[in-house]
């Protein structure tokens, strides 16, 4: 299933954004593919290491599944996450949640990169995206 954000969503976004350079790139993709946000993290993926022979589908999953580990143990960025989502106006939550997902892997992540994870943990919402990590979560 293709998550995508809608024209709408990306406007508003990128009026979060504009100040913050690093997600430029991020937001010019996301409209030219009309939101899909596995879409343009590959070609940003392809722009950074070149075209590669593998399956793109699962660069996006395995990116994901690393992106969960890393962070839905950490109950200061989800604490952010519901601070934003409280405000969905605020550019400096917003551009937080970034640069926290820039720093929260023992490896380099390009800001652009960090803002397609980030864009994706909202539309999904915080609760699912954890959930498919710990599925024991949501029996309690």
């Amino acid at each position: 299933m293709t998550t995508q954000l809608t024209a709408t969503e990306i406007q508003n976004i990128s009026q979060l954004l504009q100040d913050y350079a690093p997600a430029q790139k991020t937001l010019n993709l996301l409209k030219e593919t009309n939101g899909d946000l596995e879409k343009s993290f590959e070609e940003l993926w392809t722009e950074q290491h070149g075209q590669q022979d593998f399956d793109k589908t699962k660069l996006w999953q395995s990116t994901v599944n690393v992106f969960r580990q890393e962070l839905c143990g950490k109950e200061g960025f989800q604490n952010q996450v519901k601070e934003y989502n409280k405000n969905p106006t605020s550019a400096p939550l917003l551009t937080g949640l970034i640069v926290s997902v820039v720093h929260s892997v023992g490896f380099p992540i390009d800001p652009a990169i960090a803002t397609v994870v980030v864009l994706y943990i909202l539309k999904v919402g915080i609760n699912i995206f954890c959930d498919y990590i710990n599925p024991e979560a949501t029996k309690k």
